[in-house]
């Protein structure tokens, strides 16, 4: 507990005894729009599908995971949700579903896991057709696994972790591990383009995406791919991938595996600075010399990854202690280093034992010219997993009248360093312009090299206490970062998508024809906007 205290003791405004308690019990809106008829007809096409109209269904399927959304649930309410929430089991229930809703104008919106962090889930509020949310939660089975060509095709509501899991006990592994392993399902990877982890050893999902399959309102999309690489015109998979649930519905993906690796070891170097951590990653791509997962922290994430650190069973606090001054000392004394500077850098080899020891080699070899230090594998764990972890973080501060929230770009690499002191220096002022008591609590991390560049991930929060409209406020300082970032040259987003959250900064990005090829896809596909989420661009009925 020691190193969670001496965290949250740095941070200016976290008060424990400040209490912002969420409502005893949650607000749900009454549904708008409900077709009988629609019923009706569809369980004479497809009798298994469930039909829930049940209040907490309704709600669960009705946000994802952005501070906004937890903040409405927890003071508030959400103003539209789904009027109904069906589940299909297959396929074919899924064609039925859009079937019937064509048929009588319903509004659908794709349900995977819920972890959308861009309002992918968000019902409009103006929206005055029947939404029904259709959730994959029953269409999670494996349909068939090609050893010898290393295919596997998965119905699309299958959930990492678990998928994972199955498949590991399969002999093989997909390797993709975005930070919303634990909920997230396969079709969402593809319908917002997702990046995992270990991207360096395995790719983005888009190099693992062999086929997928896509129910839309003018028919099934199916290319029935089994090769690993085609020549017929323009990729279609492309307009799957990122499509945001905008087109149709994915029910069936093929994906590419690859054989359990020997071995897996993490491993953890210290940088006297952020700078120098990032001169080390950018040779680190350029030498071709990364394993399967390499992340920068700065100093704030490093110092906030303390807080897992915890005494080995059987040992003596005393000698943590002891050896924690040894290493105080050494640093400060011996190095020259600053501790309150210093950036912790994980990572994670795998492959053959043979493989995996000639990739150690080589990057701690590199490391000795940035002159890092090794700090163990254990470290390297610790940190791999705080990924995970900071969601739930975000969730108990809100307890104590604070939002917080991550957001990501990639940029190139003679971006990097000057675009998070912009971003920094901008998120600071703004905030102390518009009135916010105390700093707000800002850490980055580097993450998902290549080449070119890699990506920057921005964690930022702050004490809302005084403000009348907390993430109004918050919204307007995301927009305005993401503003300097796109000034600078950087994305829109590496991987957690558009959705409603950035929309308006879509046509910036892809140009006035981009926006038109968009709009005529979805015209084409979608003349109803059955999928009226409105992700990508506001539509309501196509031209």
């Amino acid at each position: 507990m020691r190193h969670w205290h001496d965290f949250t003791d740095s941070i200016e405004g976290l008060d424990f005894e400040a209490k912002s308690l969420p409502r005893p019990e949650a607000v749900i809106c009454p549904q708008r729009n409900v077709k009988k008829e629609f019923f009706r007809d569809l369980l004479k096409l497809a009798p298994k599908v469930e039909i829930s109209e049940d209040g907490l269904e309704r709600l669960f399927h009705g946000h994802g995971h952005t501070c906004g959304e937890i903040f409405a649930l927890r003071h508030g309410q959400l103003n539209r949700l789904p009027d109904v929430v069906l589940y299909p089991k297959c396929h074919e229930d899924v064609e039925a579903i859009v079937a019937c809703a064509v048929r009588h104008n319903v509004c659908l919106i794709p349900f995977g896991g819920g972890t959308s962090v861009t309002l992918g889930l968000a019902v409009p509020e103006n929206e005055t057709r029947m939404v029904a949310s259709v959730s994959l939660g029953f269409m999670q089975k494996i349909l068939s696994l090609d050893r010898d060509a290393l295919m596997l095709t998965v119905e699309a509501g299958a959930v990492g972790a678990v998928l994972e899991s199955q498949l590991r006990r399969l002999g093989v592994t997909l390797g993709h591990e975005p930070d919303s392993l634990e909920f997230s399902t396969v079709g969402g990877w593809v319908a917002t383009r997702a990046s995992g982890m270990k991207k360096n050893a395995y790719g983005n999902i888009e190099d693992l995406l062999i086929d997928a399959v896509m129910v839309t309102p003018r028919g099934t999309l199916n290319q029935r791919l089994a090769a690993p690489r085609v020549s017929s015109g323009p990729s279609l998979q492309q307009l799957v991938l990122g499509s945001e649930g905008t087109l149709g519905i994915i029910t069936q993906v093929v994906l590419k595996v690859k054989p359990l690796p020997e071995s897996k070891v993490f491993g953890c170097l210290v940088f006297p600075s952020f700078d120098i951590g990032v001169a080390f990653m950018r040779y680190v791509a350029l030498n071709k010399l990364q394993p399967a997962s390499i992340r920068l922290m700065d100093q704030r994430q490093t110092h906030c990854g303390s807080l897992f650190r915890v005494n080995e069973t059987g040992t003596s606090g005393l000698k943590h202690v002891l050896a924690d001054g040894v290493k105080k000392f050494y640093l400060s004394k011996i190095k020259g280093w600053r501790e309150e500077d210093l950036c912790g850098c994980t990572l994670l080899f795998e492959g053959s034992a043979e493989d995996v020891a000639f990739q150690q080699k080589n990057l701690y070899r590199a490391a000795k010219l940035f002159g890092a230090l090794p700090a163990g594998g254990k470290y390297g764990e610790r940190g791999y997993q705080m990924t995970f972890m900071i969601a739930y973080l975000r969730d108990f501060v809100m307890d104590h009248y604070w939002v917080f929230e991550s957001f990501e770009a990639s940029l190139a690499w003679p971006l990097v360093l000057k675009c998070r002191h912009k971003v920094q220096e901008y998120l600071s002022a703004e905030c102390k312009r518009i009135g916010i008591r105390y700093p707000p609590l800002i850490m980055t991390r580097l993450t998902q090299v290549y080449d070119a560049g890699a990506v920057l991930y921005f964690y930022f929060g702050f004490n809302w206490a005084g403000l009348e409209q907390p993430m109004q406020a918050y919204k307007h300082i995301e927009d305005g970062a993401r503003q300097v970032i796109l000034d600078l040259g950087g994305s829109i987003s590496h991987h957690h998508g558009i959705g409603k959250l950035r929309r308006e900064f879509l046509p910036s990005v892809v140009g006035e024809t981009g926006l038109v090829m968009l709009r005529g896809v979805k015209a084409c596909v979608d003349p109803q906007n059955i999928f009226g989420c409105r992700n990508l661009f506001e539509t309501t009925q196509v031209e």
